[in-house]
């Protein structure tokens, strides 16, 4: 597998939002979907907001690669489960409560609640 550049990781780390694509079993795209994305270290890290339910973390567990686009880049992914850590999810919390305090806890607490850890995908460039 390819890795991340540091130049990659900065970008799409420091991006609001990411373009997050899902294909079907057949290969196929679907329809992109706008999430958050956060960085812990060298590595990304998406959730789904609404926990395990959410259409697009139903995708990443029946297929579990896809195409991410943010801060320019445009990379195929693998997603990683990672939400068995606790550890990593209070630093995956932390990174969500300080890289969008400036949105209302509205947003931002179902982000770090449990239904939201339980979706914890590490992104993992493919080739």
């Amino acid at each position: 597998m390819a890795g991340w550049t540091q130049n990659e990781i900065e970008r799409v780390g420091a991006a609001d939002e990411l373009q997050l694509t899902t294909l079907k079993q057949d290969g196929t795209p679907r329809k992109p979907v706008t999430i958050w994305v956060v960085r812990v270290g060298d590595d990304l890290y998406v959730r789904a907001y609404r926990g395990p339910e959410t259409a697009w973390f139903r995708h990443t567990q029946r297929r579990p690669e896809g195409r991410i686009s943010a801060g320019g880049v445009t990379k195929n992914v693998a997603f990683e489960q990672a939400s068995g850590d606790k550890t990593l999810n209070q630093q995956i919390d932390a990174a969500y409560r300080s890289k969008y305090k400036r949105y209302s806890a509205t947003y931002v607490d179902p982000m770090i609640a449990p239904q939201a850890h339980t979706t914890t995908l590490k992104l993992v460039p493919s080739a």
